[in-house]
């Protein structure tokens, strides 16, 4: 150990030792400079081989992912792209529905609310109530208009029946007023008959006097006797005087001239136009009118009248009738109807003040509370229905040419994206593109006219149910595909247009009346 100290200690041990630890650095270099295959024979060909096979492996990487892409390609680009030929599409759809503005129909301060915005309610559910006192108060009173009109009516009834007793009365009097001149008429006959007695035995006492006076100057009879001719002739003299005047008397009670050559000359309807006999005729039928019953004619004969109202009440229930036809029953009818009509009018004011949902929906726009005074038509809420709702897509002009009723459309919803997919069916289109339909239409004729693809609202209809666990909302955008090439189905396929919804009605005034009690028969 210490002969090594020793020559390490001398000054050429150390360059020595130097100068080796030098050239050992230096081959370690040049052997990390020179490749694998110069340290061992042959290794210039091993690496050649090496970089072959990993070109090799490579190719065969990138022919693999080639082909499963090529696949997939086939796969699933050729059905996207046959769909995307065999359908119509747009993004510019949206859903819409009915709204229904809730509005209160009678004047009253609002007691209470029962929903807010986004409750759903029913069709029929009671959503607010207006202050009901004012109004069963109303309803009361017209309750009480309606037992007065009634009792009108039953008083009303009670006259038009005295009355037709009265008539009835009436109708007695006029026959025997007839019967009454019929009576002088054969009394006159009598008295013309009696004339006649007592003219022949005037003339047999005229006889019996001429024939006296010659005897009495023969004294052929006695003085008495020839007295007795005297006498018996005077007195014949004034009965034929004394039936004169009966008959005379007799055609003063008929209403006729003093006729003693033609006494018997009287009209021949004598008993059905004699003063009396009109009188009692226009009593009757002063009676007649206040039931409504004119006579054909105001110059008609009694007997006309009297067959006439034999006619109209020959039977129980034809006087009946005449009762329910009498003008003061039927005034008294109508009042007990517009007492009635008045009290639903009140009774239905009654039931508005509770305000009720028309449809099925979600409430929205809520702008009423507990206190506030409502009128007539003012909007309270709206109910916005989850049903009836359909899809408005605006196609292009460009794309309309083979679209038509009845066609199927899927619907993709941007809120469920792919994960829910709605079926649908065009039911019409609307009869202008939206630019026409707007506020400010343009005015293509003037101005400088620039072109743009008009768009024109499709209305689609889904052909389920809106889903509970994916309900369709108002105004979320939708993705229609519509399928062309497929046949249209359902109601009206293959149209653009819908068929008219209401029959043809003409004019009431229009039609003859005949054929109006037709129609409302059929």
């Amino acid at each position: 150990m210490d002969s090594s100290l020793d020559q390490a200690g001398t000054p050429d041990a150390a360059e020595t030792q130097r100068d080796r630890a030098a050239g050992e650095g230096q081959g370690q270099r040049a052997r990390l400079l020179l490749p694998a295959s110069a340290e061992r024979p042959g290794g210039a060909k091993s690496g050649q081989a090496e970089d072959a096979r990993r070109r090799h492996r490579r190719w065969l990487l990138i022919g693999g992912i080639g082909a499963v892409v090529l696949i997939a390609a086939l796969v699933f680009g050729i059905p996207w792209i046959v769909h995307r030929m065999s359908v119509v599409t747009t993004d510019d759809a949206y859903v819409n529905g009915h709204v229904t503005s809730v509005a209160a129909r009678v004047q009253g301060q609002v007691a209470r609310v029962l929903v807010d915005d986004n409750n759903r309610v029913r069709k029929g559910d009671l959503l607010l109530q207006l202050d009901r006192q004012p109004y069963e108060v109303q309803v009361a009173q017209k309750q009480a208009a309606v037992g007065t009109a009634q009792a009108a009516l039953v008083n009303s009834e009670a006259q038009v029946r005295g009355l037709l007793a009265q008539i009835f009365s009436q109708r007695w009097q006029l026959q025997r007023g007839i019967e009454g001149v019929r009576n002088q008429l054969a009394l006159l006959r009598s008295n013309v008959s009696q004339l006649k007695v007592e003219q022949a035995n005037l003339v047999l006492a005229e006889n019996d006097y001429l024939r006296g006076q010659g005897l009495i100057v023969h004294s052929a009879i006695s003085q008495q006797q020839f007295d007795q001719y005297k006498a018996a002739l005077e007195v014949a003299k004034n009965r034929v005087a004394a039936a004169q005047d009966t008959i005379q008397q007799t055609r003063a009670s008929l209403g006729l001239a003093p006729d003693r050559d033609r006494p018997l000359d009287v009209p021949v309807h004598l008993d059905q136009s004699f003063s009396g006999v009109r009188q009692a005729l226009g009593q009757m039928v002063q009676s007649l009118a206040q039931l409504g019953i004119a006579p054909k004619s105001y110059d008609a004969p009694p007997e006309q009248v009297l067959a006439q109202l034999h006619a109209e009440a020959q039977s129980p229930q034809a006087f009946d009738r005449l009762v329910s036809r009498a003008p003061a029953v039927l005034a008294a009818r109508a009042q007990v109807q517009q007492a009635e009509d008045d009290l639903r009018q009140a009774e239905l004011n009654l039931s508005y003040c509770d305000v009720i949902a028309e449809i099925d929906g979600a409430v929205a726009r809520r702008n009423v509370n507990p206190g506030d005074n409502a009128q007539p038509g003012q909007p309270l809420m709206a109910v916005r229905s989850l049903t009836e709702i359909w899809i408005d897509a605006n196609f292009k002009e460009t794309q309309l040419a083979d679209l038509r009723i009845g066609q199927r459309a899927e619907l993709y919803v941007d809120m469920y994206g792919k994960r829910r997919q709605f079926h649908g069916r065009i039911t019409g289109f609307t009869a202008g593109t939206g630019s026409t339909l707007s506020l400010l239409p343009p005015q293509n004729a003037t101005g400088n006219f620039v072109k743009v693809v008009q768009r024109l609202p499709v209305r689609i209809e889904l052909t389920e149910p809106n889903p509970e666990d994916y309900p369709l909302f108002i105004g979320l955008s939708v993705e229609p595909e519509v399928y062309y090439k497929e046949p249209a189905t359902g109601p009206d396929a293959g149209k653009y247009l819908q068929p008219y919804m209401l029959p043809t009605v003409s004019s009431p005034s229009l039609i003859p009346s005949g054929e109006r009690e037709a129609r409302a028969s059929r």
